[in-house]
């Protein structure tokens, strides 16, 4: 899989501009953080990705094919989306809910082929216990770890995920960072995702880009693009940047 993002400009009205002339790419297999303080377009611009958003300008490209020009149905084969909030959702159990990312493949009608890889996903999430669980009794985080199962089975070529570790504890967001990042490889599956840690990113990501004032400041590998002046300039505030055994380390000053 290769996504191609080509020239992307978005805005809202005509007087602000969210996005302003963002372009990059994600090879097979890779992995790319989005990074960025509240309000510099993250989540507009994984919107404008998965063509929730049509971009005012530019285009999108999954293996030279314009995501403009797909169906629903074949953008949900070649997408998998998992937006930031799930809060108001159908009172479904665990395996229903993963089930419905086979949904654009078999219509009506689920395969045992398709069941398997339901079960797969589920098990590789650890939600076996939950399978029956109604979704809306479930913590903000295991709801979460479910809507990242959905998008799994449906076997996409781009995963886009905006903040999946948001309600997730420590644990659980290494345990899915992990899990994404290892299926990226594995499948040559392209992941597109927003977080706000950057020790995280350190660890996981291929390519980091930054977002400031609705454009890219920097973009790279996590040691080139995660450094003392690039946190400064962009967040404001001070760090100590440290290379600890091979990925870096970013620590707050005290003010």
């Amino acid at each position: 899989m290769s996504l191609k993002v080509e020239n992307i400009s978005f805005g809202y009205t005509p007087e602000r501009e969210i996005l302003s002339n963002i372009s990059f790419e994600v090879g097979l297999g890779k992995t790319l953080f989005l990074l960025g303080p509240n309000g510099t377009g993250k989540t507009t611009l994984l919107k404008c990705i998965n063509h929730v958003l049509k971009p005012n300008s530019g285009r999108v490209l999954i293996n030279e094919e314009d995501v403009a020009g797909f169906s629903p149905a074949v953008r949900a084969k070649k997408i998998g989306y998992v937006p930031q909030y799930n809060n108001n959702v159908f009172p479904m159990n665990v395996i229903d809910t993963v089930m419905l990312g086979r949904a654009a493949f078999v219509g009506y009608k689920m395969r045992s082929l398709d069941k398997d890889i339901v079960f797969d996903v589920i098990d590789r999430l650890e939600l076996g216990s939950f399978a029956f669980k109604n979704i809306n009794e479930m913590s903000g985080g295991e709801r979460q770890r479910v809507f990242i199962a959905r998008a799994l089975a449906q076997e996409p070529e781009l995963i886009i995920l905006d903040e999946p570790t948001s309600s997730l504890d420590l644990k659980n967001q290494m345990f899915t960072l992990k899990l994404v990042t290892e299926l990226a490889q594995s499948k040559n599956i392209g992941v597109v995702l927003s977080v706000h840690d950057m020790n995280l990113t350190s660890l996981f990501a291929d390519k980091v880009i930054i977002l400031k004032e609705s454009r890219i400041y920097a973009c790279g590998k996590p040691a080139d693009t995660l450094t003392e002046k690039n946190i400064r300039e962009v967040y404001g505030v001070d760090t100590s940047v440290t290379l600890e055994e091979g990925y870096t380390h970013v620590r707050l000053k005290k003010v």
